[in-house]
């Protein structure tokens, strides 16, 4: 639990986050669940270089999958497919399991800190098809149009820009309009994808979703929505997992003053 007792920063937004929320969840719980975040956050550090450089078939049996016909089901259409996902403390095992079923290319965000980022491309270039800052969309086209599957995570705050207002666990959040535009570019389909971390040391476990009908329908709001459904859906099933470090909330409605 050195993590959660370091980081006074991240631990207050981490529980300002889960306030918002869980509000109905007693406030003993969502103090354990901060905790639990952190527990995994931890976890992620020691796991992160398996994922990178693990023995492949060693990850194989260490790792359950359902749902895999249906990712090949969307991949039928090749027009590749739009893996819809978020950022869980398992996101690079996630990927690289994946990796070894099917040929995957990943849009990512740099981070700040110039070493790291270099070394996590580095990393997952040796196991993905390619990797794809994700405000270039016109390379995550070329990589759908190969039929790829596409790993996307749009559940994080990137202020106004290409964005609308939409709830996720009942907050309003600034969320990306890129999956349904993507979509409607490419014709890939888009298939919710989740990474687990299973209990004790039992391995991790796949969960990939049918593809989603109607969508995009057209209406912006309308899919943010139904991205922020389905993503909110997921993390209720293990919220421990999710990355509640992150300022999800940062970009109010107007009007509303800052959650931080």
């Amino acid at each position: 639990m050195a993590l959660y007792h370091l980081h006074r920063k991240r631990r207050r937004i981490a529980a300002t986050n889960i306030n918002l929320c869980f509000p109905d969840l007693p406030q003993a719980q969502r103090e354990e669940l901060v905790k639990e975040t952190f527990r995994h956050t931890g976890i992620t550090v020691f796991e992160t270089p398996l994922a990178w450089w693990g023995n492949p078939e060693r990850l194989r049996k260490r790792c359950e999958i359902e749902g895999l016909h249906h990712l090949f089901e969307a991949l039928e259409h090749g027009k590749g497919v739009i893996l819809l996902t978020g950022h869980s403390t398992s996101l690079e095992m996630g990927g690289r399991l994946l990796s070894l079923h099917t040929p995957v290319q990943a849009l990512y965000r740099t981070v700040r800190n110039k070493l790291v980022n270099e070394v996590t491309l580095k990393a997952r270039n040796g196991f993905l098809e390619r990797i794809i800052l994700r405000t270039k969309l016109r390379a995550a086209l070329r990589g759908l149009k190969e039929n790829l599957a596409t790993w996307y995570a749009p559940d994080q705050d990137f202020g106004t820009h290409g964005t609308v207002f939409a709830e996720f666990l009942g907050t309003p959040a600034a969320t990306l309009v890129a999956p349904a535009k993507l979509a409607r570019l490419s014709g890939a389909k888009v298939v919710p994808f989740f990474p687990y971390r299973l209990p004790g040391d039992a391995g991790f476990k796949l969960v990939i979703e049918a593809a989603l009908e109607d969508f995009p329908s057209g209406d912006d709001s309308r899919d943010a929505r139904r991205v922020n459904e389905i993503l909110g859906r997921q993390v209720c099933k293990a919220p421990a997992q999710y990355m509640w470090v992150h300022r999800r909330f940062k970009t109010r409605p107007p009007g509303e003053p800052d959650v931080y």
